[in-house]
C-alpha cells in the first residue's frame, strides 16, 4: 500500500498573496511530492510499506541506519500538518477552549504570539516552530531538519515551516516577514482547536 500524496485543503493560489501559487507549485508539488515517493521507494519490500505513516515515523525515529526513512516519512507528516495549520483568510486569535488554555499557559495571546515568531525566526538553518501540547501544559518548541514533535512525546496543535523553499520565493530571507504575515493571515485556528479538543477529550 503505497504513500500517497494528501490533496492540498484549498486551490494553489489560495493563500496568496501572503504565500503565492507558485511557491506552493514549488513546495507542494515538487518538494512534498518527492518525499512522498522517495518514502515509498525506501519502505518497498520492507515490513514498513504496509505500516501507517506515523507508526513508521515512529518506528525508525533515533535509528541512524535508517535515517533516509525517517527525513523523508517525517517530512510528508509535517508538510501535511502544515498545509492544515494554514486556511485562507486565517489569522486573528484562536476562542473557546483553546483560547483560554493559550492565555493561561503563555499569559496573553500577543505573548504567545511573540514567543511563537521568535522561535520560527530563531530555528538555524532548517525546521519547523510548532505549539505543542506537553503532557497538560502548552508550549512553543522548535524541530531542526525533519524533526517532529510526535516522538518527543507531544501533541502538535499547529506548524510553521521555516524551510527557505517554504517562503523564499516570497519573502526572500525575510524569515520574520513570512512569520508575521503567517500569523496575522494564514494560521489556522480551527485546526488548532480541532487538535487540542482530540488531546484533551
Amino acid at each position: 500500500m503505497a504513500f500517497v500524496l494528501p490533496s492540498l485543503p484549498y486551490a494553489k493560489n489560495a493563500l496568496a498573496p501572503y504565500i503565492s501559487e507558485q511557491t506552493l507549485e514549488f513546495h507542494y508539488g515538487k518538494h512534498h511530492a518527492g518525499y512522498v515517493n522517495n518514502l515509498n521507494k525506501l519502505v518497498e519490500n520492507t515490513e514498513l510499506a504496509d505500516a501507517s505513516l506515523e507508526e513508521v515515523v515512529k518506528a525508525v525515529a533515533g535509528d541512524a541506519s535508517k535515517a533516509g526513512i525517517f527525513n523523508n516519512a517525517a517530512q510528508v507528516w509535517n508538510h501535511t500538518f502544515y498545509w492544515n495549520s494554514m486556511k485562507p483568510n486565517g489569522g486573528g486569535a484562536p476562542t473557546g477552549a483553546l483560547a483560554a488554555k493559550i492565555d493561561n499557559d503563555f499569559g496573553s495571546y500577543e505573548q504567545f504570539k511573540e514567543t511563537f515568531k521568535t522561535a520560527g525566526v530563531g530555528q538555524f538553518g532548517s525546521g519547523w516552530a510548532w505549539l505543542v501540547l506537553d503532557g497538560t501544559t502548552l508550549k512553543v518548541t522548535k524541530t531542526a531538519n525533519a524533526d517532529l514533535p510526535i516522538v518527543h512525546g507531544q501533541v502538535p496543535l499547529l506548524t510553521m515551516d521555516v524551510w527557505e523553499h517554504a517562503y523564499y520565493l516570497d519573502y526572500q530571507n525575510r524569515r520574520p516577514d513570512y512569520a508575521q504575515a503567517w500569523l496575522d493571515n494564514l494560521v489556522n485556528w480551527d485546526f488548532a482547536s480541532e487538535n487540542f479538543a482530540k488531546a484533551t477529550a
